[in-house]
């Protein structure tokens, strides 16, 4: 049967693994909250300088 050592040892594994896989959920969410605030705004820049041009 397990010990408390390795019961302890497994615990901790599992705690490890859970928090490094909702850190890789937050992160790839994060990551991709950021790149489409950041291609909305290129694609506004882009819409208000051709506009711009377009009305010089």
């Amino acid at each position: 049967m397990f010990e408390f050592q390795q019961y302890l040892g497994f615990l901790l594994f599992l705690t490890i693994l859970t928090i490094g896989f909702w850190l890789m959920i937050f992160l790839v969410g994060f990551v991709q909250y950021w790149l489409g605030g950041a291609i909305i705004e290129l694609i506004k820049e882009k819409r208000a300088k051709r506009q711009n041009d377009s009305e010089n």
